[in-house]
């Protein structure tokens, strides 16, 4: 795994163990979405929610994101996380937390200095340990419409399997969807 362009292309990411029940992003389809959110980057405040290792946010970073909040419940994977952040000198513009997602998401609006979060990406686990589907992306999508975490014009992004569902809110919009393979980005803002 490596950062693909910006200030810090051609870097390499720390990963976890293979044993453990995590699987990064591809780099085409992380590639993808950055060419689609391309021109939201710069000078954007980045949520990263199941954030896995950190490589979408690094990634953000390295394209000129100014911030980066990294949220992840895994121990060992927020330990990479750190790892990355201290391995690419983004000290004073990342941070990794650890929660579970799916108990909240307000205390996040501290972390956006009020201000909102201008890109939030969520790429929630598709299996269990048990290699059991799980389904986390529409609560995850409801959760972060229905708080105030999210800058006026900022964008969701929503990376799943293809088949899992996906319902949203009425207030949200769906405006583009891309598949790669077994996956499926979403793209959402709140309806004007």
């Amino acid at each position: 795994m490596r950062i693909i362009a910006g200030s810090k292309k051609g870097r390499n990411l720390f990963s976890v163990s293979k044993t453990k029940n995590v699987k990064p992003i591809s780099s085409r389809i992380k590639q993808s979405l950055f060419d689609i959110i391309r021109p939201h980057i710069m000078g954007s405040i980045f949520l990263d929610l199941y954030a896995g290792v950190g490589s979408v946010s690094m990634e953000a970073l390295s394209r000129g994101a100014i911030k980066a909040v990294m949220v992840e419940y895994d121990r060992a994977c927020l330990k990479v996380i750190e790892r990355n952040i201290e391995h690419l000198d983004f000290k004073d513009k990342a941070v990794a937390l650890r929660a579970n997602v799916l108990t909240g998401l307000e205390w996040l609006e501290h972390y956006s200095g009020y201000e909102g979060y201008d890109i939030i990406f969520m790429g929630p686990p598709y299996r269990d340990k048990e290699n059991l589907p799980l389904a986390y992306s529409t609560k995850t999508v409801e959760l972060v419409f229905s708080s105030k975490i999210m800058a006026d014009n900022g964008i969701v992004i929503n990376q799943r399997h293809k088949n899992e569902p996906l319902q949203l809110p009425e207030n949200v919009e769906l405006y583009k969807e891309v598949k790669y393979g077994d996956t499926l980005l979403s793209f959402m803002k709140k309806k004007k």
